[in-house]
């Protein structure tokens, strides 16, 4: 259980992965991933490059094949040549002889417990491979992307996420494999943060210490992508939780290490301690107190009715959180604030995200209320209305759920996100996955109303929901249809 009344960093062992240690009083690191052709050694290398000197210490890359997997001695040989020692990272999908090609020439492996079977006990096996190689493994478990057995069991849900988990993780420990990673990571705030609680919960039950990496999955680019990264990871580091983080930007990836490093430092140190009354008022859960607002209101929305609380500390998560939580009217409706002296825009947002965004993830707030003097009124309200829009309390605009990029996309992303936000940013109450091809795009944007996904060069398959309505039809087209099937589906308006 969460320490309500002061932030403890969660105990975990120390994993190496490469020369980079991460877990136990190692700072957080930050992760990153390439968007090059694996198979392209000097374009890898050199992206690489950017993402190291941007301040990133590992770096993931996709390995959709054993070439692919191979190919990392030669990438992994040119950046020791020329003395760079970022951790490579091998990101394998669907194919464990990937992953077992992988253990030789990566410092670690991340597979989805989905494309395993147990029964054919190909993961131990990976482990040892592992073992012989000095190679780390993270279990990354996506939702969206269980396996049949446990969607079965349990549907698409943050306990199917964290089962599965477990039952991996208990492999490791059986066979005395200390050097794994998990994460659980969704497109949705909600769900991610409820994944990890749980998680950590199911792990101290048993005595576990394996490191933590967090991050949001597709969560889009500019400012709401940076918004709704730092409202899901904020409210887990608040927590104690996580040794590796990502902020997972459909944009170039160095530009995904300024934000992280940000969210790094905003909890690096958070003092005071803030005494909890009603400790069991506090609920996992997330549900809403009955106050009585239906939708959570921004500053300049708020009336007389609410009770404004501002936070004064550099801890302004448990301060007004235990402020809330010791109300003696407890179903008064409360907005929640602090004021930010940053002097840029995003600098205000993502510190605003970490610290409000878990209020209302927690069902404790009623609205936003942020003071920042160097932005403008217009400034200020669009990031109290996009975090409420990633914590999920309040949609006022149109969702774009986009994955990040790699080395699988099969077009270019940025511009396709751009075109897609300018003709569709207008419409709310809709989520629409833009997804770079079918080996995450379908499971990821598992919330999704609409989807976009790259079926092959210059090829675009559409989604309503889960079920495929198009295949295969020419990118230069996709668009003007997907706002067609909108139109026929009753949820499309002009601007």
């Amino acid at each position: 259980m969460t320490d309500l009344t002061q932030f403890s960093r969660r105990r975990t062992h120390q994993v190496r992965i490469g020369h980079t240690a991460i877990g136990a009083e190692n700072p957080v690191a930050v992760q990153s991933m390439t968007n090059t052709d694996t198979m392209d050694t000097a374009a890898s290398a050199a992206q690489i490059e950017r993402i190291a000197a941007a301040g990133c210490r590992i770096v993931r890359l996709t390995t959709q094949g054993v070439r692919e997997a191979a190919n990392l001695s030669r990438i992994r040989a040119q950046l020791r040549g020329e003395g760079l020692h970022a951790a490579l990272v091998a990101d394998v999908h669907f194919l464990p002889e990937a992953a077992d090609v992988a253990a030789e020439h990566a410092d670690k492996v991340r597979i989805n417990p989905g494309n395993y079977s147990l029964e054919r006990g190909d993961f131990a096996a990976l482990l040892e491979r592992c073992r012989r190689f000095g190679t780390a493994l993270r279990i990354g478990v996506n939702h969206g992307s269980l396996s049949r057995r446990m969607f079965d069991r349990y549907g698409d849900t943050p306990e199917g996420m964290v089962a599965s988990a477990m039952e991996f993780l208990r492999i490791c420990r059986d066979n005395d494999f200390g050097d794994a990673v998990v994460s659980m990571k969704s497109s949705n705030t909600r769900v991610m943060v409820t994944a990890y609680r749980l998680l950590v919960e199911a792990m101290d039950n048993e005595g576990m210490t394996f490191p933590i990496h967090l991050g949001v999955t597709e969560a889009g680019n500019d400012l709401e992508g940076r918004i709704k990264s730092a409202v899901g990871i904020g409210a887990l580091l608040g927590d104690g939780i996580g040794d590796t983080i990502r902020v997972s930007l459909t944009e170039a990836p160095e530009n995904e290490i300024p934000v992280a490093r940000m969210l790094v430092s905003h909890f690096a140190s958070r003092g005071g301690r803030f005494e909890v009354l009603h400790p069991e008022r506090y609920s996992l859960s997330g549900c809403r107190r009955n106050t009585g607002v239906r939708i959570p209101v921004t500053g300049r929305e708020a009336d007389d009715r609410f009770l404004h609380l501002e936070a004064v500390s550099d801890n302004p998560t448990a301060e007004l959180r235990a402020a809330v939580l010791n109300l003696d009217d407890w179903n008064r409706p409360v907005t929640v604030g602090r004021r930010y002296d940053q002097s840029d825009e995003v600098n205000v947002a993502v510190r605003a995200a970490a610290d409000l965004g878990p209020l209302f993830l927690d069902g404790l707030a009623d609205g936003i209320r942020i003071t920042a003097p160097a932005l403008t009124a217009d400034q200020t309200e669009r990031i109290e209305l996009a975090i409420l829009q990633a914590a999920r309390v309040r949609f006022s605009r149109a969702e774009f759920i986009a994955c990040p990029s790699c080395g699988r996309t099969l077009y270019d992303i940025e511009k396709t996100l751009a075109d897609i936000k300018a003709r569709m940013s207008h419409l709310s109450n809709l989520r629409i996955g833009v997804m770079g091809c079918i080996v995450n795009g379908p499971g990821e944007m598992a919330d999704a109303d609409y989807g976009y996904v790259g079926a092959a060069p210059g090829r675009i398959t559409l989604y309503k929901g889960r079920e495929v309505v198009e295949r295969n039809i020419p990118q230069d087209e996709a668009l003007e249809r997907l706002v067609e099937l909108m139109r026929r589906n009753g949820d499309w308006r002009e601007p």
